[in-house]
């Protein structure tokens, strides 16, 4: 199964399985899953080829689908389903083939689209696999051996987070060449989605004000497939929406599942 880190404790209220986007982990979310586990188990996920979860040569969502429904099936019962970015669409893909495992959805800045922005994220991918590590003890020297390929200093500070200086041989906590060979399929969306049905349950889907992963355009190929959809912008932000105002994000998480 995944790697998870588990928050709270069970109640009545269906337990909640935080799916992380691309580089994401379970850690990066703990804050808000700290928060959400006031009244209800939480489970966030290390995703496949993340984290501390085994790596596989397939990284496509039907896969990363069946990875949650392990989860899910593990409780027991349906759960409420959370998933930024990558972490969105193999939320989305769960809920569309598999809705008796998903209670409530909640999708943080994506569309059930495909982007165009394969080639961003292969040019972090070299800058990761370039960079001289295995000398590595500090943190602050290898954001600036990666500042020499990458020049956003939160871009690296949220990479970094997956070097491993201290458990062994330094290393990145991800199958770089897996997600690199996978890459086309991680921005795409599958087009059919074999066994796919319209999802009947609520659906939440968050954007962040200043992103263009979900405009207004997308809006009706989502309701095509979630015909319950309710929209919700956070103001002022981008795709890391839950990293620069994860307090509102927590209220809109909130006030969706506590109703």
């Amino acid at each position: 199964m995944l790697h998870t880190i588990v928050h709270g404790s069970e109640t009545d209220l269906p337990p909640l399985v935080i799916v992380p986007g691309l580089f994401g982990s379970a850690r990066n979310w703990g804050a808000i899953a700290r928060h959400l586990s006031a009244h209800r188990r939480v489970i966030a996920v290390d995703q496949r080829n993340h984290g501390d979860s085994f790596h596989a040569p397939v990284h496509d969502y039907p896969a990363m689908a069946d990875d949650i429904a392990t989860i899910i099936a593990a409780e027991g019962r349906a759960c409420d389903l959370l998933g930024h970015s990558m972490g969105g669409k193999a939320a989305m893909t769960l809920a569309l083939t598999r809705p008796e495992l998903v209670h409530r959805l909640v999708v943080a800045d994506v569309a059930p689209v495909p982007y165009g922005h394969a080639g961003y994220h292969r040019g972090l991918i070299a800058a990761m696999k370039a960079m001289r590590i295995d000398d590595l003890t500090l943190r602050s020297e290898a954001d600036r051996r990666l500042a020499e390929r990458i020049d956003d200093p939160a871009t690296r500070a949220f990479l970094l987070q997956s070097l491993e200086l201290r458990d062994g041989p330094v290393h990145w906590k991800f199958d770089l060449d897996a997600l690199d060979a996978n890459m086309d399929t991680i921005i795409g969306w599958p087009d059919p989605l074999p066994g796919a049905r319209p999802f009947g349950h609520p659906a939440l889907f968050l954007n962040g004000g200043t992103s263009h992963y979900v405009t207004p355009a997308m809006h009706p190929a989502i309701l095509a497939l979630f015909p319950k959809a309710q929209f919700q912008t956070i103001a002022g932000v981008g795709h890391w929406l839950h990293a620069e105002k994860p307090r509102e994000v927590e209220s809109a998480i909130d006030a969706f599942l506590l109703v």
